[in-house]
């Protein structure tokens, strides 16, 4: 469980996909003036360099992010996940990469914070050292998931958890969420993300449908995969679930899907946007 480094796969088309609707969604909390709080699960190291071992063994980056940097016109629904990414880089090169947690604190503003849980030991000294003299910042070396519930509801009131572990065992699909259904008990006015990804299509179907039949109202699926269902080994594609969506992420997805899946796949992939369960169950 603990082997899993995400510096290998940082940048890749996952990674795509999951950190511009991220920003998206910190984006919309930023429309009210209200403070929020973050809350990661499963914070990495907080951010990468492609020069590194882990980058330069794999380069999925190339399969990813690089290509969206590549472009020279690219849709408004990516200007604050490129910022971010712009932020952390000089010129015109792609060297260095945010991961979810570095990713949140460019585009948070001052009344906001961030509550981030880590429990590999060299990722969470690295996200130690990124942000130890950040107030904004709370760092810890635990269980995210099992952690999670005593966070909530937050002092803020309003709040975006997100959930983004490795998948690395099985019992994962079924602890995510057996967490989110105790925390959304807690905080139902939260905004929850699970990000999941599509290698054993059955395992994947099969833990959406928990969800589906859970109660819990507004739930937005939105998937992107770059092959289909069992071409390789491994992943092969990737989605967000989102309980209680912002305003317009249905919207923003639908323009910005298609874009993706031209410039990262040359049209060959396929994507999904469909609310999973509406805001009224029953």
């Amino acid at each position: 469980m603990l082997s899993y480094r995400h510096g290998f796969h940082a940048g890749n088309f996952a990674d795509v996909l999951k950190h511009s609707l991220l920003a998206l969604a910190i984006s919309a909390l930023k429309r009210k003036d209200k403070p929020f709080v973050y809350i990661d699960t499963h914070a990495g190291a907080g951010k990468y360099a492609f020069k590194s071992e882990f980058s330069q063994k794999t380069g999925e980056y190339q399969q990813g992010i690089q290509k969206v940097w590549d472009e020279a016109q690219p849709p408004a629904e990516l200007a604050a996940y490129l910022a971010a990414i712009r932020a952390e880089n000089t010129g015109r090169r792609l060297l260095r990469y945010p991961g979810s947690p570095q990713l949140v604190r460019r585009l948070i503003r001052n009344q906001d914070r961030l509550q981030l849980s880590e429990l590999h030991t060299s990722d969470f000294q690295a996200l130690h050292e990124l942000f130890v003299a950040d107030k904004q910042v709370s760092v810890s070396k635990e269980d995210g998931l099992e952690k999670l519930a005593k966070k909530l509801p937050p002092i803020q009131k309003r709040g975006l958890v997100f959930i983004d572990p490795s998948y690395e065992i099985k019992s994962e699909y079924s602890r995510v969420i057996e967490t989110l259904e105790q925390a959304y008990r807690r905080f139902a006015t939260g905004i929850f993300v699970l990000w999941y990804p599509v290698i054993d299509r059955d395992v994947t179907e099969a833990m959406l449908k928990r969800m589906q039949l859970s109660g819990i109202p507004k739930q937005l699926r939105i998937e992107h995969c770059v092959a289909p269902d069992g071409a390789w080994s491994g992943m092969t594609g990737s989605g967000m679930l989102f309980i209680n969506p912002p305003w317009l992420l249905l919207q923003q997805a639908e323009m910005l899907l298609p874009w993706l899946n031209r410039v990262l796949t040359d049209g060959q992939g396929t994507w999904t946007i469909e609310w999973w369960v509406p805001e009224k169950v029953g």
